[in-house]
């Protein structure tokens, strides 16, 4: 570790202590050369998960996205904030688990398990989600999609 005081390569470790859940380390070191103490972080870089659009471009997951989807939807809605805070991040964990292997997920993916979530959740929401993610362009796909939950079908006739 190069010191920012003298540029000297050579420094000793005087302590370590784990940061944020075991997800980084911050240490404490002195300069060999000139006696300068200063403090280092250290994180793992792991590859950034990529959402493949349905025209087939991709993009860095964002989790700020997604949550003001979910937001959207249950607006005005009696959701509290944690247990939207707690969707998100199982919808998150839940990606990523899906994306381990190849680091990416397609949106129809992440749309579908929105979806899964909301249906159980609140069924307004459910139907303000659906109905931009599945972009309904009439009062006809309201209609059948709000007659779809009373069956609990979803909209191709599949039981929920």
């Amino acid at each position: 570790m190069r010191c920012p005081h003298c540029d000297g390569l050579e420094d000793k470790v005087l302590e370590s202590r784990s940061l944020a859940n075991g997800e980084s380390i911050r240490r404490r070191r002195e300069c060999l050369s000139c006696g300068y103490r200063f403090t280092s972080y250290e994180r793992i870089e792991e590859k950034q998960l990529m959402v493949v659009k349905a025209d087939g471009r991709r993009e860095p997951f964002d989790r700020e996205k997604l949550e003001r989807g979910i937001q959207r939807a249950c607006e005005k809605r009696n959701i509290s904030q944690v247990t939207i805070e707690e969707m998100i991040n199982d919808l998150e964990d839940q990606a990523a688990m899906i994306g381990k292997s190849s680091r990416e997920i397609a949106t129809r993916d992440i749309g579908d398990m929105v979806l899964l979530r909301l249906y159980d959740l609140d069924s307004v929401a459910y139907i303000r989600f659906a109905s931009v993610y599945r972009r309904f362009e009439d009062v006809g796909q309201f209609i059948r999609e709000i007659e779809s939950l009373g069956s609990g079908r979803d909209d191709g006739g599949r039981k929920k």
